[in-house]
Formats: structure tokens, sequence, C-alpha cells
């Protein structure tokens, strides 16, 4: 338990004082999240988070938490003090999760500012985005620290966009950054879908984008082979007749996005992996006397924000945190997702992911590997059949970092260690990481 404790920081307090429980049957939630006809995993997924009626953050506008006043680390003693006064903030509020932003602020956002100080071209006017700015904690943090460490002229010049789906969190930040009243000039937020390309013009000037614990929630597809060497097909979720079970309905490669993500992650159609021929034979002997399904998760919602955002920002650079990886999934599946339900303080996991039906979170791990090239991909907005061009030069110069190094690099991990030198932001999340990808002309 401790463990998993150090490995899951989205539900650290919950998995530390609450005991498992067997899942609840969703009954006061909608059981209307998935229509009558197929629809693809990514689509179920999406409605069962963001569906403005039936969907899990539409039931729970108040699961991320703000807290009245930063933690004094500081004063507390160590892990157990920090524990204690974690879970008595947790039984206060009766929300879901504090998110690190929120924990260790304003620290964790001065980290990130100060990373895109060290970086950015502070000879134009600083315009940062902030896809999914949950209660406005990292914008009014990092305006703080520009306001009291850039030039005048940057923090009189830079303006801040909060791109927020929920219209509840979309005035909670505005509130939140309110606190400050220089800061409402120069911040705005648009309650729209950063996916949709609709909503963006073209941006040609430098400006930055942030995403903090966006990646883990955004929709997958699934794809599944019978064995080691059949041919992948796409999983589509459909209701059995009569009945408000989900089920799964398997079908020939279609969808272009499935087929795209595929090919960035090198995985071939027909299901078997290059090597020799009788690495091959022997492949297919196995597969006919120890046949084993095969399950992968594909990051399709993410390559899509990331064709988006290219095609808008050409010249943005990222700045992204999310999970590694997350610790007892019991979804199969290579990158599968962790889904999660919380009732009366009490948190249990789902086995399946269609048991989601508006009522729990389901939040995925972040192949970082995957990220960066996609990435890449998206920096040049290939077609598929030029996928070749992935060998020939970069526009984007990226780096990934673990929570803790990043944020000994650019931030004051002083400001967040007890008395007896235990650190929460740099010991209990270890499963984080940091994703920073700038543009470059080097493309030779």
């Amino acid at each position: 338990m401790a463990a998993r404790s150090v490995c899951c920081p989205k539900r650290l307090s919950s998995l530390f004082f609450s005991p498992k429980v067997t899942p609840f049957a969703p009954a006061n939630f909608s059981t209307q999240i998935g229509s009558d006809a197929p629809v693809l995993v990514r689509d179920f997924i999406r409605a069962a988070l963001y569906d403005p009626k039936d969907g899990y953050f539409s039931h729970r506008s108040g699961s991320v938490g703000l807290l009245d006043r930063s933690i004094k680390f500081n004063q507390l003693e160590g892990r157990k003090a920090y524990m204690r006064h974690l879970d008595k903030i947790y039984k206060q509020s009766d929300i879901s999760w504090f998110t690190p932003v929120e924990l260790f602020k304003p620290w964790y956002a001065h980290g990130i500012a100060e990373a895109i100080m060290r970086t950015a071209n502070l000879s134009v006017p600083l315009k940062i985005y902030e896809i999914g700015g949950g209660s406005g904690t990292c914008a009014k943090g990092v305006m703080d620290y520009i306001k009291l460490n850039a030039p005048t002229r940057v923090y009189d010049n830079m303006s801040y966009i909060s791109v927020e789906i929920s219209s509840s969190l979309a005035k909670k930040q505005q509130e939140t950054v309110g606190g400050v009243t220089s800061h409402l000039a120069k911040f705005r937020v648009e309650c729209r879908d950063a996916a949709d390309p609709s909503g963006w013009g073209l941006e040609q000037q430098p400006c930055w984008v942030i995403m903090l614990e966006v990646l883990d929630n955004l929709p997958h597809d699934l794809i599944y082979s019978e064995n080691q060497v059949s041919p992948w097909m796409e999983v589509w979720v459909e209701k059995q007749h009569e009945r408000s079970e989900l089920s799964e309905l398997y079908k020939q490669l279609h969808d272009p996005l499935i087929t795209k993500c595929m090919e960035i992650l090198d995985l071939p159609k027909d299901g078997n992996t290059r090597g020799s021929i009788f690495a091959s034979v022997a492949k297919n002997i196995s597969a006919k006397i120890f046949p084993k399904p095969r399950r992968c998760w594909l990051p399709t919602g993410c390559l899509k924000l990331l064709e988006v955002l290219h095609g808008a920002l050409p010249k943005m650079s990222l700045i992204a945190s999310d999970f590694s990886y997350l610790p007892d999934v019991k979804v199969p599946g290579e990158r599968a997702p962790l889904v999660s339900t919380k009732k009366d303080g009490k948190s249990s996991d789902y086995n399946t992911y269609l048991d989601a039906k508006g009522d729990a979170d389901i939040f995925f791990p972040t192949d970082f590997w995957l990220l960066e090239r996609m990435d890449h991909y998206c920096s040049r907005q290939l077609k598929p059949n030029q996928n070749e061009s992935l060998k020939k030069g970069k526009k984007r110069r990226t780096i990934m970092l673990d929570t803790s190094s990043f944020m000994e690099e650019f931030g004051l991990p002083s400001k967040t260690r007890t008395k007896d030198g235990y650190n929460p932001l740099l010991d209990d999340f270890k499963n984080t990481k940091f994703y920073l990808s700038v543009p470059t002309h080097n493309i030779k």
C-alpha cells in the first residue's frame, strides 16, 4: 500500500488512509453512456469522462480541489506529519484529489515559470496557453513569478490564455487569477475543447503551451489481436441486445487516427513483428500452441491534440507533466488505464473500462517515448505515407525529466522540505515526468 501511494500522487491521500472496498454499482449515475450504435473506444471514453450531462467531470465538477492556503512544509516534522496533514485536508474538502500544482503551490508553478523564462525569447511579448487549467492555481503561480522576477516589460506585455472545457472550472480559474488585480488584464479563459481545430486561429508568433495532468485523461483507442501473429483489429463498444451491459466489437483496421498512431509506433497492421525467418516461424508455432490475445491502448486523443496545436501554433514551445506509469492497474493491455471511483471517501478500481459510466475517473500512463515521436511527427504535419520522413531531421528539441530532476533544476526544493529532510515533491512523485519541447530550425 505504501509503495503504491508513493507511485500515484493523484490519489495519494485516499490510498494511504482509505481501505479498499468492493466496487459499487453506479446506481446514482447515468447508464446512458454508450449509444445503441457501436462507437470506437475513444468515443466511449470521451463520453464517460466529458459528456455534459452524464460524464464523470460533469458529475464531479468539484473533483479538483483548491487549498485555502499553502502548506507550510518546513513546519512539519516529516513524512508522517505530512500524511496526517494531507488526510485532514482531504476530509475537510471532500473532493477527489488535489493536483501537484495545488499541493505544492506556489512552488510547483514557480518551477514551470522559471523553465519558461530561461527558454523563452523575451524580446517578443510572452504568450502562454494552458490546456485544462483546473482551478487556476498554475496560471496564478506562473503570473505571480513573472511579475516578481521578470523585467517589468515582460510582465506588462504578457498574455495568458486558459483553454478549459469545463464551464465550472473556467469560472473558478477566473476567480483564482483575479486574486491579483493586475493579472486580470493579461488573463482570459476560453471555454472550449482544445482538440477542436475550429476554436483556434493561426498564431505565427512564438508561444508556450502548458499541459499539467492533461494527457492522462485524453481519450484513447484500443486495438486487439487474437494471438501473437493475428492482424490487429479496432475495438468498438456496443450495447448487448435488450440489455444494459456493454461489450466489445472487433473490426478490421479502418480508422485513420488509429492507423496513423500505429505507424508512428511502428506497429505493423498484420500483427507480425520484424525479425528473422526462424523467429517468425517459431512465433507462428507458439501462437498456435499457446495463443495469447493481445491488447494495445493507443493515445489517439493526444495525437489529435498535438496535430491541432502544431497546426494552430507552429512556433509553440511545450511543457507537459504527467504519469509515466501507474501501479496496480487491473484493466488489461499495454498502456492500460486505471479506472477508479470514489464514494464516501473510499476508492475502488474497476477491472474493465466498460464499467465506467459517468461514475469513474479513467486515466492513462503517458508513454513519453511515444509522446516525443508524435510531437516530432505532428510538427511536420506529415501525411501517413510520409512516415519515412520521421528519420530525416527533427524540427523540435526535446528533453524528458522526472519530476524531482525538473524541480531541482528549475524550482526551489528547499520550500517543500520538512524538518527531517523528507521532501514529498521530490520523494513521492516517482512516477511522474516533465516533457519539454521547443522548435528548432535545424531540419537537415
